[in-house]
Order: structure tokens, then sequence, then C-alpha cells
């Protein structure tokens, strides 16, 4: 079902534009790894185990305490092998590598402070099944991404029932697919569809691309961080992961994204600048995060 908006809207209604960036605080003395948040990343299938290797390990330069990644059994070994740094939690598969109807079974009753889930899990009734469980259930703020946001193409009417915040990362072609709208259509009115959506199912929308788009339908920021070179496979996994970490630290929904999207971005920056574009990956990404992040500390 194309999602139809309710209300009339306009950005000049109440709309409140913001440019500073919040404040990263310095780290309490007394903190360990249960006071930053534990974070749970969803993700990864067969072909795509890169996927939840990599957000698990934007979380872990983003801050988070602990880090868990759960992926399909199959891809579970490869993922742990990636780095040590994360658990893994291993879910059950289908002869595809991908989740099962019964991977929700092995996240209930976990004490998660965030969720995150999508990053190349494959399209699948079981993984709508386990997204709209999450979004029924799951007490904890919940970031969706990639594959999580395309199984819920014509199943969004859960997402405005949620207590917990909702954060959500399409890409152009994904959010035409969650909205029914052309690519060219959202292109056109990226500001005002991004913010139309969010107000409308209680959401913070991050749509990506060239001035990513962060909206609460209240509030709204526009990245300016972020370059050409970081338009390759994996790097939106490395942002869901930075994403989730700063919700488990107690940022704001609308902040954790918008600070997580200015990092993001200004990591590829450093890294052009090192490197250049045409060579860097999302590891490049993640091997310049602390020093964006060392940027905002410095007085």
């Amino acid at each position: 079902m194309t999602p139809e908006f309710r209300q009339p809207f306009s950005l000049g209604d109440a709309m409140r534009r913001v440019t500073e960036l919040p404040p990263i605080g310095e780290r309490d003395p007394q903190g360990h790894k249960g006071t930053y948040g534990r974070v749970l990343i969803v993700a990864g299938s067969r072909g795509m185990s890169g996927a939840g290797a990599l957000s698990g390990q934007g979380a872990l330069r983003s801050g988070a305490g602990l880090v868990t990644v759960a992926c399909p059994d199959v891809v579970a070994p490869i993922v742990a092998g990636v780095d040590p740094c994360y658990l893994t939690l291993w879910l059950p598969s289908d002869r595809q590598g991908r989740v099962t109807a019964q991977a929700y079974d092995k996240l209930r009753g976990r004490k998660d402070d965030v969720i995150a889930v999508g990053p190349g899990m494959g399209a699948s009734p079981a993984l709508r099944r386990l997204v709209l469980s999450l979004l029924a259930h799951a007490s904890a703020p919940l970031v969706i991404d990639a594959d999580g946001l395309n199984v819920l193409a014509g199943h969004i009417e859960p997402l405005a029932g949620r207590a917990a915040a909702t954060i959500l990362t399409p890409h152009p072609g994904e959010f035409s697919r969650l909205t029914g709208r052309s690519i060219a259509a959202i292109q056109a009115d990226r500001e005002e569809m991004a913010a139309r959506f969010a107000k409308e199912h209680g959401v913070v929308l991050v749509l990506k691309g060239p001035g990513t788009v962060i909206t609460d339908g209240t509030s709204l920021a526009v990245n300016d961080t972020g370059n050409p070179g970081m338009g390759t496979g994996g790097s939106g996994d490395v942002l869901t992961g930075i994403i989730a970490a700063l919700l488990g630290q107690g940022f704001e929904p609308f902040d954790a994204a918008r600070l997580g999207v200015y990092l993001h971005g200004r990591a590829g920056d450093l890294a052009a600048e090192d490197i250049g574009m045409i060579s860097m990956t999302p590891v490049d990404l993640l091997a310049w995060l602390p020093q964006a992040f060392l940027e905002l500390a410095t007085p």
C-alpha cells in the first residue's frame, strides 16, 4: 500500500532549522562499558558478511560500550574473525544464508540499549517478520537501514505506534520504495518529503545523498560533510553503527542522527585529504573516525 500523508504540510509550519552540532562531553571517570551503551546490530547474510562487520566496527569506533553483531550462523565465523572487539550472536539461517523466521526468538528478552537492523541481510519474508517483531515488541530505540527498510515497503503502519525512538536511514531508492514516490520527485523536494514522512510516522529520517537531510518532522538539518569517494558499498553500514552507538550513549535521536551523519562525512573528508577519493573504502572511514571525533571534542 502506498502511504498517504494525512495532514497538509509545509516546511514553514513550526520547522526548526538546526545548524549547530550537539556537544560531545567528556567521559565520566567512573564510567564502564555499561555506561556507554549496549548496542545490538542485526546484519549480514551469505555474500554480505562484511555489512555486519562494518556496522559493528562503526559502533565501536563511535564509543559504544559493548557491541554485539547478530548474524546468520553461516557467516558468523567470518564476522567474528574481522574484529575481536565485538561479540557475535549466531542466528538460524536458511539455504540462501539469510536469517529464518525463528531469528527473533534468539533476540527476545535481550537487554540492549539500542538495536540496529538491516545492513546486508537480503530482503525476505523472514526479515520482514523480524523487523515487524522488533517494531512491535522491542523496548529499545531502533535504527533501520538497507534491507530492513526494503521489507517495510507497504508495511509502514507500525512505525507510528512505537513508544521508543525509530531512526530510518534510506537512500533515495529505499525512500522511494517506502513512500511510493518516484526518485525524481524525492530528489526535487528532499527536505519537504523527508520532513513530511518523519512527522507523519513519528520517526527520525536520514535521507542520504549529497546534503543528507536529517529531520524528525519538527527540526531539520542538512549535512555539509562528505564527498563522492564515499559512494561505495559498505559506507552506509558504517553510518548505521555510528548512529546506533551515539543513541546508546544517550544522545537524543535527532541529535544522534545528525551528529552521526556529520562524523561519517567528516571521516570521509579526512580520508580524501589523505588518500584521495578514488581509492577510498569504508575501512578508511573507520580509520579516520577517531580524528573526526577528536576535532569536535577539542575546544
